[in-house]
């Protein structure tokens, strides 16, 4: 089936207004898009990046408008007289079910990680490369291995996630470093993120990846304000991740020693170009030597090890 798109111009003071008289008009499904609500979400939820594509930007530069979506039949376009008659500055575009439902997926091939991994998108064919397979279904949350952090942070796994390993994941996302800890044939893995979806998405790739609960178990909650939840979590980690932003990085790096074991690794990434300084600051000022520094596109990653 296809839909009209109906994209209606509007003064940020009538969007209210606008969207009740259209819905009178027998539109529905509303999408408000709004250059100032995005600098709102930006600003108010800055501790989740340190960077935004700048084609994101010019995409709701001067932006304020409604958009809805009707069916292309004569209720559709009956709906679409009446809002045509109240309102100059109407667009109109085509959408087909298919487009909304699978047209994405194109964008996500296999990716090649390190020397041993190959991250592939639920729906396709494993590579016969000799690689090992990642496999993950890309969704709403972090973590697909397109991102030059994640790359950098797999890499370094392969280093470091052998058999007999303990890792822990903290902010896993999607699941996937601790995915592919495992994939590189480490013992089990615990991940921790603040968001709720979290544990749902990542036991869901774990999976697609022949991996239970026996191997792998998330949790939900802030480790940096929740004691309870750093005693669940236990120590003795031979491997720590943290693929999150410097933000966050820095406050983590008090409590990332207490969960590795003596002889264990610290391997963070997520930090942005002119922060690497910052950051390594606050992990020497808590006891952590970077080993190693990864730089990959503007994003860095580092290794540490505990200092005695």
């Amino acid at each position: 089936m296809r839909w009209i798109e109906v994209c209606v111009n509007t003064p940020e003071e009538l969007i209210d207004e606008r969207c009740e008289a259209m819905a009178a008009m027998g539109a529905g499904g509303f999408v408000i898009e709004n250059e100032s609500d995005f600098r709102d979400f930006l600003e108010n939820n800055h501790q989740y990046w340190d960077y935004v594509d700048q084609e994101l930007e010019d995409k709701f530069k001067g932006v304020c408008r409604i958009k809805c979506y009707l069916s292309d039949d004569e209720e559709g376009w009956d709906i679409l007289h009446r809002i045509r008659s109240a309102y100059e500055d109407v667009g109109i575009s085509y959408v087909a079910d298919s487009d909304w439902e699978n047209n994405w997926r194109e964008y996500y091939k296999p990716i090649e990680v390190g020397e041993k991994l190959v991250v592939v998108p639920e729906w396709e064919a494993v590579p016969e490369d000799g690689r090992l397979p990642l496999r993950l279904d890309p969704g709403l949350i972090f973590g697909t291995g397109s991102h030059a952090t994640t790359r950098m942070c797999l890499a370094s796994l392969e280093n470091y996630a052998g058999p007999g390993k303990k890792i822990l994941d903290l902010g896993c996302g999607s699941g996937i470093l601790g995915i592919g800890a495992l994939v590189l044939g480490a013992e089990r893995c615990t991940g921790c993120d603040i968001d709720p979806k979290a544990p749902d998405v990542a036991m869901a790739n774990a999976a697609l990846n022949g991996i239970g609960p026996d191997r792998f178990t998330v949790y939900a909650g802030d480790i940096t304000g929740n004691a309870g939840l750093r005693r669940e979590l236990g120590t003795g980690y031979d491997v720590v991740l943290a693929n999150i932003v410097s933000d966050v990085i820095i406050p983590l790096s008090a409590f990332v020693r207490s969960f590795m074991a003596e002889d264990g690794v610290f391997i963070t990434s997520g930090i942005i170009e002119g922060r690497q300084d910052e950051v390594r600051a606050a992990l020497e000022k808590n006891g952590l030597a970077v080993t190693a520094h990864l730089c990959e596109e503007e994003w860095h990653c580092f290794v540490c090890r505990l200092c005695f």
